[in-house]
C-alpha cells in the first residue's frame, strides 16, 4: 500500500462532495476530500478581480439558489445563522421567487462545510486532480498530479463527464450512467462599470435571448464595489461561439447585453469570460446517487437530481446515506 491512506475518499469538493462529507463526518467517518480547484466552489465560484485598486468578487458561475426540500432547508437555515448565506431580495422581485446567495460570494457555504471539515479530522485537499483511480487488493489507489493515496471508499462527485472518464477503467458501470448524461456549456461573462447602469432590476432571465441571464452581481447581500455585472449566454448563444478567444467571446456577449436590454454601450472598466463547458446537465431519471457496495464505490452529483445547487445537496447526501446503511 503506497501513499497517506483514508478511511472514505470524495473527489470533487463542490456542493455534491461536500454535502456527503459533512453527513459522513457526523457519522464519526474520516473523509478527505480532493478537488482540483484552488479554493472553495466549484460551480459556485466566485472570481476575484483588482478594480480601480478595490478587491470585487464575481460570482460567475451559480448565480442564486432555491430551498424547497425539508433537508435542505434545515442545511440552508445553519448557513444562515452563520451569517455564509442570505436572502437576494432584489432577485426575488425579479424572478418571482425564493433566492439564496452564498456571503461573501457564493461559494460562501462551500468554504464554511469544508472549513467544519477539518475540525472533524477530515481535510479538503485543493489544488489535487485525481487523474487516475485503480483498484488495488482492498482499497482504491488514486493518483493525482503530484502524490498516489489510497482509501477503503471512493466517492465520484464530479460533472458526469469529468465522472464518466474517471470510471472508464475503475466502475465501468457508473461511467456508463455518467456517460448517458448530455451538459449544455455556458459562457459567463464578468463587467464591471465605472458608474450605475440605467437597469432596475437587479436580476434579468430570458432562456431564449442571447444571453439567458443577467445578474448585478454588486447588488447581492455582502458585495461592495463597484457596478459589477455577470452575463451567463444561452446554451445556443455559448453552442454558436463556444470556441471563440475569451476576450472575443466577452466583447460579443456585452454587445448582446445592450442591445437586448436596449441601453446605450458602456466601455467597461473590467471585461472578463469563462467558460464552462458542462454548466446545465440534463438530469436522469432514477436514484439520487448510485452506491456498488462491493466495490465500495459510488456517484453523486446533480445530474443524478436535479441541475441546480439543490439537487446536488440532496444528491451528495443521499450517497452518505447509502454509505451509513451498508457499513
Amino acid at each position: 500500500m503506497d501513499g497517506p491512506h483514508s478511511q472514505i475518499a470524495i473527489v470533487g469538493g463542490g456542493m455534491a462532495g461536500l454535502s456527503c462529507a459533512t453527513k459522513l463526518a457526523a457519522a464519526g467517518h474520516r473523509v478527505w476530500v480532493f478537488d482540483k480547484g484552488r479554493g472553495p466552489g466549484g460551480r459556485m465560484a466566485a472570481r476575484r478581480a483588482e478594480i480601480a485598486g478595490k478587491a470585487v468578487s464575481f460570482d460567475h458561475g451559480a448565480q442564486y439558489f432555491t430551498a424547497r426540500d425539508p433537508d435542505f432547508r434545515e442545511a440552508v437555515d445553519g448557513w444562515r445563522q452563520a451569517g455564509v448565506v442570505a436572502r437576494w431580495a432584489g432577485a426575488e422581485r425579479s424572478i418571482g421567487g425564493e433566492a439564496w446567495v452564498g456571503v461573501p460570494g457564493m461559494n460562501g457555504p462551500i468554504r464554511a462545510m469544508a472549513d467544519a471539515l477539518d475540525l472533524t479530522g477530515g481535510e479538503v485537499l485543493w489544488g489535487q486532480r485525481v487523474e487516475r483511480l485503480t483498484r488495488q487488493g482492498d482499497v482504491w489507489r488514486m493518483q493525482t498530479e503530484v502524490d498516489a493515496y489510497t482509501a477503503d471508499t471512493v466517492l465520484v462527485a464530479v460533472p458526469a463527464e469529468q465522472a464518466q472518464d474517471l470510471l472508464t477503467d475503475a466502475a465501468p458501470h457508473f461511467a456508463s450512467v455518467a456517460g448517458s448524461v448530455t451538459s449544455e456549456p455556458c459562457w459567463a461573462v464578468m463587467a464591471a462599470f465605472a458608474q450605475r447602469l440605467p437597469i432596475a432590476a437587479e436580476g434579468l432571465r430570458n432562456p431564449d435571448a442571447p444571453f439567458s441571464w443577467a445578474a448585478r452581481n454588486s447588488a447581492k447581500p455582502g458585495r461592495t464595489g463597484n457596478e459589477c455585472w455577470v452575463l451567463h449566454a444561452s446554451p445556443a448563444r455559448s453552442r454558436e461561439i463556444l470556441e471563440l478567444p475569451k476576450e472575443d467571446a466577452a466583447a460579443a456577449l456585452l454587445a448582446d447585453f445592450f442591445v437586448q436590454t436596449g441601453i446605450a454601450p458602456v466601455d467597461p472598466i473590467h471585461l472578463a469570460a469563462h467558460r464552462w463547458l458542462y454548466a446545465m446537465p440534463t438530469a436522469l431519471d432514477g436514484e439520487p446517487a448510485r452506491y456498488d457496495a462491493d466495490l465500495r464505490i459510488g456517484i453523486a452529483g446533480d445530474y443524478l437530481h436535479s441541475p441546480r445547487v439543490e439537487g446536488a445537496w440532496l444528491s451528495g447526501a443521499a450517497l452518505a446515506q447509502r454509505v451509513l446503511a451498508e457499513s
